[in-house]
């Protein structure tokens, strides 16, 4: 099937329900059209153990994956326990992401993982969609797991690649382990790449491979290689595929190679200027977009590569948000980098 254009952005960021992250999409609404093929809600497809499938043909909408029979509609906040976390009037929220990189994933014990998600299905309308991060070491246990991902009430598993023995995860056995995965998984597979924290690069050769697989639709990147970006999006264009950038400092550059949005952490402190930078990339304003561009670059290396999930929950509390306390042995940061990280925000005209 052609790839659907797209031209919106997601960005997430932390509700922190529980512990998880909770990654609200923004974009603009969706409006199917009746006579548009690719607006089927599913077909069937047969998996390798030769059972009948069902698979949703998704849009990449926001670089949320959204069934394309579905409208994206506006909300003004998710309840969260007694009370409720408000959501920026510019956000249009169609799904979440739960037990994402900034959600501490590792640290949650299966059944904790599993009952975030139900935690959050249940305070979701079932018109937003649920990704959700089902990624372990073995491929038996990412199978157990994705199943009962979707047991819980994920639309999408978020399967980041297994590291541990990152020396024999050569390009055959991650075809071998994403194919199984998406053959007895019940919900669309998304790749998870992020070398900064598995020491390892799905390698692109894998990626064209499982781009072919009727159940793997999409990738997100947060290598930052662009070169590698621009290739994925090339070498996948024929497939129903999309390619997602994984962190907001390449956002602009991943845009221009044909990256169809973002999954990014600085999204959970200064999301305005995210949407304000997809909107000036998709109008093709791109001096603008390379000046908003610039000034979001050391405020996220901040957070994500300086500081890491301390200095985003400590951030986030500037915005009114609420980050809360790190999972041991996660640390809260000491006054001298809380103070470097307000004068990171603060020198770039955030603060």
């Amino acid at each position: 099937m052609q790839r659907t254009p797209v031209h919106t952005l997601k960005n997430s960021w932390d509700m922190y329900l529980l512990i998880a992250e909770d990654g609200y999409v923004i974009g603009e609404e969706l409006q199917p059209q009746k006579d548009d093929p690719q607006s089927l809600l599913s077909s069937d497809w047969e998996d390798r153990r030769g059972h009948r499938q069902e698979r949703a043909h998704c849009r990449l909408w926001s670089s949320a994956w959204v069934p394309a029979a579905k409208k994206g509609v506006r909300v003004e906040w998710i309840p969260d326990g007694p009370g409720t976390l408000s959501c920026p009037p510019h956000i249009c929220v169609p799904g979440l992401v739960a037990l994402g990189s900034n959600g501490e994933y590792p640290y949650l014990a299966s059944r904790e993982r599993v009952e975030v998600v139900s935690c959050v299905r249940r305070a979701l309308p079932r018109d937003r969609l649920l990704l959700a991060g089902s990624g372990c070491e073995s491929t038996q246990a990412t199978i157990e797991l994705t199943v009962s991902m979707a047991e819980a009430g994920a639309d999408v598993a978020l399967v980041v690649t297994p590291c541990y023995y990152r020396g024999t995860m050569t390009t055959a056995a991650l075809i071998h382990h994403y194919t199984e995965v998406g053959d007895a998984s019940p919900i669309p597979v998304v790749l998870y790449s992020v070398p900064a924290n598995t020491g390892l690069d799905l390698p692109l050769e894998a990626v064209i491979t499982l781009a072919q697989h009727p159940n793997i639709i999409g990738i997100k990147d947060s290598g930052g290689d662009i070169t590698r970006m621009g290739l994925m999006v090339h070498k996948t264009r024929q497939e129903d595929f999309q390619v997602l950038a994984g962190s907001a400092g390449f956002l602009l550059a991943s845009y221009a190679v044909g990256a169809a949005g973002g999954v990014c952490a600085l999204a959970n402190v200064l999301g305005d200027p995210l949407c304000q930078l997809d909107h000036l990339c998709r109008t093709g304003q791109w001096q603008e977009a390379r000046d908003l561009q610039h000034r979001l670059i050391e405020p996220n290396t901040a957070v994500t590569r300086r500081f890491g999930i301390p200095g985003l929950k400590k951030a986030m509390e500037w915005f009114g948000y609420y980050g809360g306390p790190c999972r041991a042995p996660l640390a809260p940061l000491n006054p001298a980098q809380v103070e470097e990280l307000r004068g990171t925000f603060s020198a770039n005209g955030w603060l």
